[in-house]
């Protein structure tokens, strides 16, 4: 998740400097949708690695 949330990163950063701007802020909302994604499944997989097993 966090790898895809740099690739749409990058695409923002590229297309904003070129000066699109909607194809910029979408992907910017995509790859902020995806690093939270990714930091909430990390946190729950660190969560559950922590319990013993049964």
């Amino acid at each position: 998740m966090i790898g895809w949330a740099l690739i749409f990163l990058i695409v923002a950063l590229v297309a904003g400097m070129l000066g699109f701007t909607g194809i910029a802020g979408t992907a910017s909302s995509i790859a902020w949708i995806l690093f939270v994604v990714g930091l909430v499944v990390a946190v729950v997989f660190f969560a559950m690695g922590r319990r013993p097993r049964i």
